[in-house]
């Protein structure tokens, strides 16, 4: 089987995408708007990409109808963010996050999430989050540039709260504590609860 993604429409390229490169980590980011209203939303095209400076992206697409979403209006306002890390206790509430609200609605308010003061940016994050990036953005860039269906947020860490329920005992991060979620197509999802290691060649 071969697929031209030159002749497949834009929600087919989505749905082979999404269904492939999987699993994909979730990026549960909080910000706040200019006026201080908080939002807090799921995004799954999300990666790490670099490490000096410390750099995590969150590609961010327009709504329905074409508009900004809350996280993406709210980053170019304020330019912070928080990006929590999703694991299988909080499953529940990042899927009823997800809901679309209408502008100045708070999903910690409305979904009954419970929240805690940032310590470098003005979003709060997550409360009992296992690990919460606090994030300057770094850059907000339009994709594809001619006719933009997305913004990528290129986000600079600037500090990380890690639970310290989720460390072994030589302080480092034990995959089976973080028990992260992982993102797979249509509406499935993955637990990281079986892993296997290899050692790289040297």
């Amino acid at each position: 089987m071969q697929l031209d993604f030159s002749a497949l429409s834009p929600l087919e390229a989505y749905r082979w995408l999404a269904s492939t490169v999987t699993p994909r980590p979730i990026a549960w980011v909080s910000t706040c708007s200019a006026a201080g209203i908080s939002n807090l939303a799921p995004f799954s095209f999300f990666q790490v990409i670099s490490d000096e400076p410390p750099t995590l992206m969150v590609n961010v697409g327009l709504r329905g109808d074409g508009e900004l979403k809350d996280t993406a209006r709210n980053v170019m306002e304020t330019g912070e963010l928080v990006i929590q890390l999703v694991s299988a206790g909080h499953a529940e509430a990042m899927n009823a996050s997800a809901a679309t609200l209408g502008q100045g609605v708070s999903e910690f308010e409305h979904c009954a999430i419970a929240s805690e003061a940032s310590s470098q940016v003005r979003p709060p994050r997550v409360a009992g989050a296992a690990v919460a990036f606090e994030c300057r953005a770094a850059q907000v860039m339009p994709y594809p540039p001619g006719q933009p269906n997305c913004h990528l947020i290129f986000a600079q860490v600037l500090l990380a709260h890690v639970d310290d329920r989720v460390l072994d005992e030589r302080g480092r991060i034990d995959p089976g504590r973080l028990d992260l979620l992982g993102r797979l197509g249509g509406s499935s999802y993955s637990l990281t609860r079986e892993r296997f290691d290899m050692k790289r060649p040297d």
